[in-house]
């Protein structure tokens, strides 16, 4: 299914006239276990979390450099949403709403989000720190795809998810 998924990514990506670079790897859970397989690549590479709010129901989807901090008390006062209110949310919704399931979250899965029920945070550092490319799983944790910051926005807008932009240390 994660190829199937990849597959319509890459059209999609086509479509928009967006290029993308792809390493291979085993597939990786955790960005420590990924970056040994990214050490000849330029850019930054990101970590993806996928997020509910306890109170309103509303899911989140946080991309940042993988080398930040996310603290969620903190993220969840900036967002209006109450300190303590900002939780993982169940694979099974993030298969659902992404369709990736564990180890997989990434903000080029927001192209499932046909209801746009998710809600994007990103990284400012991201599209504001002069880095040659970005880096996210490509539906599966098995690579790694890096997409110019400028296409990432203009993929972001054709998918219709805004980016909520945050600076995290």
């Amino acid at each position: 299914m994660c190829e199937d998924l990849r597959a319509e990514l890459q059209d999609f990506l086509q479509s928009l006239n967006i290029q993308s670079s792809c390493v291979e790897h085993p597939p990786v859970f955790t960005v420590e276990e990924m970056m040994p397989h990214l050490q000849d690549i330029s850019g930054a590479v990101t970590k993806n979390l996928f997020l509910k709010d306890k109170k309103k129901k509303g899911l989140w989807l946080v991309s940042a450099r993988h080398d930040r901090q996310v603290n969620l008390n903190d993220l969840a006062k900036k967002l209006g949403v109450g300190s303590g209110n900002l939780r993982f949310a169940d694979e099974a919704i993030m298969l659902e709403k992404l369709k990736v399931g564990q180890g997989c979250a990434t903000a080029l899965a927001l192209l499932f989000d046909k209801d746009r029920s998710v809600k994007f945070v990103l990284d400012r550092d991201l599209v504001e720190g002069g880095h040659q490319m970005v880096y996210f799983h490509p539906m599966t944790n098995a690579a790694t795809m890096g997409l110019r910051p400028e296409d990432l926005l203009r993929f972001l807008k054709e998918t219709g998810h805004e980016p909520i932009l945050e600076s995290f240390q």
